[in-house]
């Protein structure tokens, strides 16, 4: 039996493209490799958010190419779609499928007879790769992610569920809008299906995400159409959709990723905070505390807008984590610029940061403005913000020591403690082996590094609470 294997690159929206594309195969009759060098196909879900994210794609394709010479490579997502004969040019590759065609790559990869096609394998086949790129701007709807099964999904507990993709934004750094297209809503009919039947394998936490995720529902708002509004003739927004996951299924836990700032909006924060079926955890995009800045990246909001939302959100979840994505070195950002946003930061609740240093992506607006900054200028700006980021980390961290928490346990057991992700998103070890995806009341007790270590509260689930 043909044997696959998905490696994802990127944010969670690819990561739930991947499971999608192993549910593909699945249903194709194939098994899933536990790693590249037993697989007949291999797929690259890639990112293309900067170059580094490139050439980590390259690099693995040569690798494996290396490792596994007869293996058939197929590229896809962002970087395919952005730069495909870029991808073909590289050895070891046999097919560039764009995220125009990814709902195909079933077809693609094993035809119609159901399985990879495997004349080929076992005698270093080499020949021109296959390309499938096409227009993504022509793709007006969102194809519901395949559910996947317990048995055959790559992660065991808190599974992912796009149900927005695209970016009708044009932020000037972003290449995203090039290579995902315009907006797209999964429709709330299917998001419910969606996460009933993954409550129904027994998933307790699933993490709802998407590339703008706050737009849900706006391209499903249109006036002539009904039967595309809320039953109460609404129209439909995120928090709406929330609201219906909350009322329409038993799902224990809902996980909201990350949301534009002017997407939080009150209903959204209240509903958050007064559910405890919804994980206090708030990722909201800052990119920079500059208001030059801002601007020159064409972001829709102030330094002082997200400073409104960032307080509403602590004063209503007063135990929530909040993170946010900085970007560092985009070009003009001046010392002044830097360090306006670094005390920006230093004086907002935050508890987490991404931060990345700006890369050039060919076609957006910023790569081509003056002013860029020098590498070991970001490099240097970079670190300063993760100290900082580290600093608000611990700091959040130990008011939690000695404190009664909730966490889910993971898959991963290093011999003396199982894996966690506490309710307000902390990396907890906790003494002892625990069966996975359970949630349990914990007590953190010390800090090891960036995780909690604790130990469990009580026997009973934290379900019950």
């Amino acid at each position: 039996m043909s044997r696959f294997y998905v490696e994802n690159f990127g944010c969670r929206a690819t990561q739930a493209d991947g499971a999608a594309i192993e549910r593909q195969f699945v249903d194709r009759g194939l098994t899933r490799a536990e790693n590249p060098q037993e697989a007949q196909v291999v797929v690259l879900n890639t990112c293309t958010v900067t170059a580094s994210a490139d050439q980590d794609v390259r690099n693995t394709i040569r690798r494996i190419h290396r490792q596994n010479p007869d293996c058939q490579i197929m590229v896809t997502g962002c970087y395919a779609q952005r730069a495909p004969q870029e991808l073909a040019n590289i050895t070891g590759v046999k097919w560039v499928v764009g995220n125009s065609h990814k709902h195909q790559i079933g077809e693609v990869a094993c035809g119609s007879s159901g399985f990879v096609a495997l004349e080929n394998v076992g005698t270093g086949f080499q020949a021109r790769p296959e390309i499938l790129v096409g227009d993504i701007f022509a793709h007006t709807e969102l194809l519901a992610a395949p559910v996947f099964d317990a048995d055959t999904a790559s992660e065991k507990t808190r599974p992912n569920l796009k149900v927005q993709d695209g970016c009708n934004n044009r932020c000037s750094f972003c290449i995203i809008p090039s290579v995902r297209g315009r907006s797209r809503s999964l429709p709330d009919t299917e998001v419910i299906s969606e996460v009933n039947a993954l409550v129904g394998m027994g998933y307790r936490e699933l993490v709802i995400s998407g590339i703008n995720l706050g737009r849900w529902g706006r391209d499903l708002n249109y006036p002539t159409q009904v039967q595309q509004k809320d039953l109460n003739g609404a129209p439909r927004t995120f928090a709406g959709l929330v609201r219906r996951i909350l009322h329409e299924t038993s799902l224990q836990k809902l996980r909201i990723s990350s949301v534009e700032p002017m997407d939080w909006t009150d209903e959204l924060i209240a509903l958050c905070a007064s559910s405890r079926r919804i994980a206090k955890h708030a990722h909201v995009p800052m990119q920079s505390g500059s208001d030059r800045i801002l601007r020159l990246m064409h972001r829709k909001y102030r330094p002082w807008h997200y400073r409104e939302k960032i307080e509403k959100i602590r004063a209503a979840m007063p135990t929530a984590a909040i993170g946010a994505d900085v970007m560092v070195g985009f070009p003009g950002e001046t010392d002044a610029d830097f360090e306006e946003t670094r005390n920006f930061i230093a004086s907002l609740p935050m508890t987490y940061l991404h931060v990345f240093t700006f890369s050039a992506r060919p076609g957006t607006p910023a790569a081509a403005m003056p002013g860029q900054v020098h590498p070991q200028v970001m490099k240097e700006r970079n670190r300063v913000l993760r100290e900082l980021a580290s600093e608000k980390k611990r700091a959040f961290q130990t008011q939690f020591l000695g404190q009664t928490l909730q966490a889910i346990t993971l898959t991963h057991f290093d011999g003396q403690r199982t894996e966690c992700l506490t309710d307000n998103y902390q990396k907890l070890w906790l003494e002892g082996r625990h069966e996975a995806n359970q949630w349990l009341n914990v007590t953190p007790t010390v800090i090891e590094g960036e995780a909690m270590i604790g130990r469990p509260a009580s026997a009973r689930s934290a379900a019950a609470d």
